[in-house]
């Protein structure tokens, strides 16, 4: 079974189809379960699997081949790069909280929020993850 088959998209949370893709990606790379050279599967058929619109996957290859990440050559596929080192996947993790980041923020300046709001919010859940993973 392809580590691919195993990305799973949830609807029903905040952060963005996309986002999961690129995490998944990542996490497959990181984790030794795609290796540079594997082929990814066709923007068209990653959609189809997923049942996800075609533009979702689209910008998340968009996304990974401008950082580095995948490369796709016209008319032969998509393929992964060679594997990132420890510095290159520090980038890597920092581009994807970033991300994550701009996204919360600009979805929360939508909805009218206060930036004091939004901090409070986000040291009060930093807070309860320390508690949960740091228990004493």
């Amino acid at each position: 079974m392809s580590p691919l088959s195993q990305i799973r998209v949830d609807l029903t949370v905040h952060t963005p189809a996309y986002l999961q893709i690129i995490g998944e990606i990542k996490q497959a790379i990181a984790n030794g379960e795609l290796k540079p050279g594997d082929q990814l599967p066709t923007v068209r058929q990653l959609a189809a699997d997923l049942q996800i619109n075609f533009n979702t996957v689209a910008r998340a290859y968009r996304l990974l081949d401008e950082e580095g990440v995948i490369s796709t050559q016209h008319g032969r596929g998509t393929y992964i790069l060679d594997t990132p080192t420890g510095r290159d996947l520090q980038r890597l993790r920092q581009q994807q909280i970033t991300m994550l980041g701009e996204h919360y923020v600009e979805e929360a300046e939508k909805l009218g929020y206060e930036p004091d709001e939004v901090r409070k919010l986000i040291e009060e859940q930093i807070r309860s993850w320390e508690r949960r993973t740091n228990p004493k």
